[in-house]
């Protein structure tokens, strides 16, 4: 798995999800930095609702057998449009949905992850999943913050074809 093979994954989702529908004339999806979500979302070509994909990061764990197990913590947001960040409903309505289409899109990684048809999710981790609400700083957007890991097994032996000896 790496970054690309994640991005069209979730790009997938964004298409095929009833509520987003993204596409090339109707743009749902995104790979943003939650930093920039905060900010604001600073372009005309945004649908909302809006799936965002962020970048991971990773660190190894060694457990002594022959692989190192590579830990990538990763996020995506849903967002959608508010008109007044002080009016609780609306923005309760707002996150009401979008975690009802958080709900979808986990149970679709959990469908995908157990049919061993999809490799991308075939490592990720559901039980380190975790949610977070949040509004962003000019308040016209609220949206969801979900955080997971994807631990995959690394061939920790040399390949001496990649190396100069």
């Amino acid at each position: 798995m790496n970054f690309s093979d994640l991005i069209g994954y979730f790009r997938g989702m964004a298409e095929h999800h009833v509520q987003i529908c993204h596409s090339e004339t109707e743009k749902h999806f995104f790979r943003f930095e939650v930093d920039e979500v905060l900010a604001g979302i600073n372009r005309t070509d945004v649908t909302y609702p809006l799936l965002v994909l962020e970048g991971y990061s990773f660190d190894f764990t060694d457990q002594k057998s022959d692989n190192l197990i590579k830990n990538r913590s990763g996020a995506f947001i849903l967002l959608d449009q508010i008109t007044d960040q002080t009016d609780y409903g609306q923005v309760h309505r707002v996150w009401d949905t979008l975690e009802q289409i958080g709900d979808d899109i986990l149970a679709r990684i959990r469908s995908d992850k157990q049919s061993r048809l999809v490799p991308v999710v075939r490592d990720f981790n559901l039980d380190s999943v975790q949610a977070s609400l949040l509004i962003n700083a000019f308040g016209s957007n609220a949206g969801i913050r979900y955080t997971f890991t994807i631990s995959s097994p690394q061939p920790a032996e040399v390949d001496p074809e990649k190396w100069l000896e």
